[in-house]
């Protein structure tokens, strides 16, 4: 393999694979770093249910190939709806063998520009360089803890990011923050290992998704609202195309991002599973204290409790910066949009070679980029913007 024309992907989540098998399809010299599905079997309650469809949880492969169904049928599974967390990880381990063989379980302490090309140097000390890079490092490094929560300990406070499971909690006081499906469903779980839980969420309600999972021969108005999972019948059909998203005035993407991803809500069939959660809704914390080894929460009508400790549900915020590996110079390069880089066309940055792809991408191509079937559209995106026409065109993310 010649190096200096190698593309690097760094990471081996479902972005990293889908563009890495993309690319090794059209005889692009590849390396992959990062351990697979690291991020979803790690930093991911252990019980945990997809909120995604069935058919927008198919990783993307060059030949349509490697799909649930397939890996359910060579296993010789039953297939849940809702997904468990547990068989999409096995899933997406079952594809990286598959696609990605080759894949390299090192990990990429930093990347620099050389104004030809990138250096890159791993944990190991290996240094090499590289015409292309391939960033698909997850939403781990862009966690939000609200900084009220700064000063309080691990012990006190945690983000859901932090946690593989959720059994060591029970007996204990916790208190959820958050109104959307990680919250609901880590309280969920929570009180199911016999956690005592509250709920605490600013929304003035908590919005229900009516998610219909038999929705397997859909009408054609629907096809594309079924299959990405995401906006409504209308809506669907542009989010599906990021491609032609990103073509969009800015006011009319982000629009149509906000009508494809609502406020903060949840999954349907969790309701029956929070009957025994205490919820207090419509109100936000003013104050945080620590008091005799406990947390005690101030609210906005007056009102405190305390608890043992409080688990943060507020999401991710992008932030290039938490990217380590990402070199200073580098970062100070990538031209951003209120922290979002801002990409053109193949999902490049403004560094020439530098690609960006799952959350980081969203800002430009549309919210399919947050979810599982925006690999369809960036690794093929990607692709062909390396290799030209003869990878496949963007089309559809499905």
């Amino acid at each position: 393999m010649n190096e200096a024309s190698t593309c690097v992907v760094v990471g081996a989540g479902p972005y990293g694979l889908a563009t890495a098998a993309h690319l090794l399809a059209t005889g692009v010299p590849v390396r992959v770093f990062g351990e697979p599905m690291e991020s979803w079997e790690k930093h991911m309650p252990e019980g945990m249910l997809l909120r995604s469809r069935w058919q927008a949880s198919h990783i993307a492969s060059p030949g349509h190939d490697l799909t649930l169904d397939r890996f359910h049928d060579e296993r010789g599974l039953d297939r849940p709806n809702p997904i468990p967390l547990r068989r999409f990880v096995e899933y997406g381990q079952w594809f990286q063998e598959r696609a990605v063989p080759q894949l390299e379980r090192r990990r990429v302490k930093r990347i620099s520009s050389t104004g030809q090309g990138f250096t890159i140097e791993l944990e190991d000390s290996e240094e090499f360089p590289a015409a292309r890079v391939v960033v698909a490092g997850g939403i781990l490094p862009f966690a939000w803890r609200p900084p009220e929560f700064d000063a309080l300990p691990g012990e006190l406070v945690s983000h859901t990011a932090d946690h593989s499971s959720l059994a060591d909690f029970a007996g204990r006081q916790v208190v959820v923050v958050g109104g959307g499906q990680s919250a609901l469903e880590s309280a969920a779980l929570l009180a199911e290992h016999d956690a005592e839980v509250r709920l605490l969420v600013r929304g003035q309600q908590i919005v229900w998704l009516n998610e219909d999972f038999d929705s397997t021969d859909p009408p054609l108005s629907m096809y594309a609202q079924v299959r990405i999972g995401i906006g409504g019948a209308k809506s669907a059909w542009l989010a599906a195309r990021p491609e032609l998203f990103r073509l969009l005035p800015r006011s009319l993407s982000d629009s149509l991002a906000k009508r494809c991803t609502p406020p903060p809500a949840g999954a349907s069939w969790l309701r029956p599973r929070l009957a025994d959660v205490e919820m207090t809704v419509g109100h936000g914390i003013t104050s945080v204290d620590r008091r005799n080894g406990r947390v005690e929460l101030g609210l906005d009508d007056g009102s405190s409790f305390d608890a043992d400790h409080v688990l943060l549900a507020t999401g991710y915020r992008v932030d290039l910066a938490r990217y380590r590996f990402l070199g200073p110079s580098l970062l100070r390069d990538i031209r951003t949009l209120d922290s979002w880089p801002v990409l053109t066309e193949g999902l490049e940055s403004s560094v020439e070679g530098l690609h960006f792809v799952g959350l980081p991408a969203a800002r430009t191509f549309g919210p399919v980029m947050r979810f599982v079937c925006g690999t369809w559209g960036a690794a093929r995106a990607v692709t062909r913007r390396i290799v030209g026409r003869r990878a496949p065109r963007t089309g559809f993310s499905w």
